[in-house]
């Protein structure tokens, strides 16, 4: 299936085309209205310059006016082998479309909506036939019965023409041109931006990325910029001004060799308190510590992940050459999933 998009939007046209598989561009006078575009001539030229197939509309009221207005467009410039003229389907039109196609001219007939009007598109030779599905469903119609039966009619009689899904509304519609078979379907960026979008596809992604930086990450990377310590001699005060200049939750004991006695954390500063003020003045060196957990600096963070698993804790030491080099917290983790 052909994927169009339908926008007359320069900066949507730039980001669609950086896909590199879009067939080309529908457009209309009405999105050109919108968008105050007022050299339309001048527009359409640029516009076939940066799309592989351009199709543009050809109005007139009989068909000789139709086909004058296509080959004055090709006389300004268009490639006819990569310019699809867009006629709305009437009498005038299929008549116009019969005589630009007999002389290698592509035509699209449009405002397609009843399967007679297909027909008649396909019998003069239309290059592609065009129901408009959300306009038809505005109305209140089937407009997929249509769309199939246009795809079928092809099929069955063997017509040249491809059916263009078109008045595409939102993804659903993607959906159902796919499973209609038909030939083209033509969409506006806002929903061609969402059809590869799905709620499990943005978790399973996220996940990889977690887990891969957790595999290629090491400790010294994401640990805390400061390095809060503080001596087996200093009192409990001088370990909360450190930890607060640090702004961290906790502090590394050290002894005088520079080994890690412990660490002391604002949870052990809240349960010292219950049993006065007086502690405040007690040197960090007569506190009771839990042997620290440690992780090496050039440890992958799925290891310091496993730690944080296996001791519970919030807070790990990071040590190089057996001396506290830093801190790392769960945060740190969490927050690169």
């Amino acid at each position: 299936m052909e994927l169009y998009l339908d926008s007359v939007d320069i900066k949507e046209i730039e980001q669609a085309m950086k896909l590199g598989f879009i067939a080309g561009l529908t457009t209309t006078p009405t999105f050109m209205h919108r968008e105050g575009i007022t050299d339309i001539d001048g527009t359409i030229l640029k516009l076939s310059q940066m799309v592989p197939v351009l199709q543009v509309e050809a109005l007139g009221e009989t068909a000789d006016a139709i086909c004058a207005e296509a080959k004055r467009l090709i006389d300004l410039g268009l490639d006819p082998k990569k310019t699809v003229f867009k006629i709305p389907v009437s009498l005038e039109g299929v008549t116009a479309c019969k005589r630009l196609t007999d002389e290698g001219i592509m035509v699209n007939v449009h405002l397609v909506y009843t399967l007679q009007q297909a027909y008649m598109a396909m019998a003069a030779g239309a290059t592609y036939v065009c129901p408009l599905v959300g306009r038809l469903q505005d109305q209140g119609h089937d407009a997929l019965a249509l769309v199939e039966q246009c795809v079928e009619a092809v099929n069955y009689y063997g017509y040249n023409s491809k059916i263009m899904f078109s008045s595409v509304r939102h993804a659903e519609h993607v959906r159902n041109a796919i499973n209609l078979g038909v030939h083209t379907c033509t969409v506006p960026w806002k929903v061609m931006k969402s059809l590869t979008e799905n709620n499990f596809t943005t978790l399973g992604t996220q996940q990889f990325f977690e887990h891969t930086k957790l595999m290629t990450t090491r400790v010294k990377e994401v640990m805390n910029s400061e390095n809060p310590i503080v001596q087996a001699h200093h009192s409990v005060m001088d370990a909360i001004v450190v930890m607060t200049k640090a702004g961290f939750g906790a502090v590394t004991v050290i002894e005088a060799d520079g080994s890690v006695k412990g660490v002391f954390t604002d949870g052990d500063l809240r349960r010292s308190l219950e049993r006065g003020e007086a502690i405040l003045q007690k040197k960090m060196g007569d506190l009771t510590f839990k042997p620290p957990i440690t992780v090496q600096a050039d440890a992958l963070l799925f290891e310091a992940s496993e730690i944080f698993k296996k001791s519970q804790v919030d807070t790990i030491v990071v040590v190089h050459d057996n001396r506290a080099v830093g801190m790392i917290d769960v945060q740190d983790i969490v927050k690169l999933s």
